[in-house]
């Protein structure tokens, strides 16, 4: 059983992680000289300037994060998540009830991301959630029989994506890209972690390099297996800025109906085939993760 003092110390663990991420944004951006020719990569002295931020590779679904044909990505993070306002009905969590109420939700989890440049145009990506631990408290003004606690843990949400890169980035004209996700039903026995039904999304993105940073546009509509429905899926806008030849920047905004976050991460080049990632979000408006810390490493070769 989940103690109070336990979950106290996952929430200060959780905000210490966040302060430590904000506190090396503010300190790059304050510090951190412009980002001079001899910064870049080797390679970047032949690419065009609005490549500087990214390179040539094709966007994958991570924050500022490309693959180059016949590279191979493998990114292994964990991630806590806290709902202070997780919305349900009972009947979600298999109990009578249809009316609305909100608990509060804590996940833990442990994951994993491999993606491969197949051409300079194609992209696959998997990504799992290979150990979550979810622990959801009830609406104390929920009068239905749903316990007031419910814990679970195992496999979280597992989907894979193809993307394609329509057209290259020109002097004038973005970068046009497409995406189609599926997320796989591998949990069907569970009511706080994987996904029970079939989803799908189909989206469209762009991307444009400028001196003073690489914006990245994506939205996607999805169909939801569940419920039968098709809707506005994920949006997001995002901003890449390589302020050294060690560090890049990361400032997005991302949402999905009337969820939306703002996100801000810091990546570090530890070497040639190994970057740090550290990344915190935070929720904007009601019933979002008000808190989502991450820390990861990310292998390439």
């Amino acid at each position: 059983m989940t103690t109070g003092r336990a979950i106290a110390g996952r929430r200060s663990t959780a905000r210490f992680l966040c302060r430590g991420v904000a506190a090396v944004l503010l300190a790059l951006l304050a510090h951190a000289p412009a980002a001079r020719a001899e910064d870049q990569p080797s390679k970047s002295a032949r690419q065009p300037s609005y490549l500087y931020d990214r390179g040539t590779g094709i966007a994958t679904s991570l924050f500022g994060t490309y693959v180059r044909k016949g590279e191979w990505l493998v990114y292994t993070f964990y991630e806590y998540t806290r709902t202070q306002e997780f919305e349900y009905k009972p009947s979600e969590l298999g109990f009578a009830g249809g009316e609305d109420f909100l608990g509060k939700l804590y996940e833990n989890e442990n994951l994993i991301f491999v993606s491969h440049g197949i051409t300079d145009r194609m992209m696959f990506e998997i990504e799992s959630a290979v150990r979550n631990r979810a622990s959801f408290r009830k609406d104390p003004t929920d009068p239905s029989a749903v316990p007031g606690r419910i814990a679970e843990s195992g496999l979280g949400d597992t989907q894979a994506e193809l993307r394609w890169r329509w057209s290259d980035e020109k002097d004038h004209s973005p970068e046009l890209f497409s995406f189609f996700e599926v997320v796989f039903p591998l949990q069907k026995d569970r009511v706080l972690i994987g996904t029970q039904d079939w989803e799908y999304s189909l989206g469209f993105g762009a991307i444009k390099g400028h001196r003073w940073g690489t914006l990245t546009g994506r939205v996607a509509v999805t169909y939801d297996g569940a419920d039968a429905t098709l809707d506005l899926g994920e949006y997001a806008i995002e901003y890449l800025k390589r302020v050294s030849h060690t560090w890049r920047l990361v400032a997005a905004v991302e949402g999905e109906s009337d969820e939306v976050s703002l996100i801000g991460e810091a990546q570090a080049r530890l070497g040639e085939h190994l970057l740090l990632k550290l990344n915190c979000g935070f929720g904007v408006t009601a019933k979002t993760p008000d808190l989502a810390p991450e820390a990861g490493l990310l292998f390439s070769w």
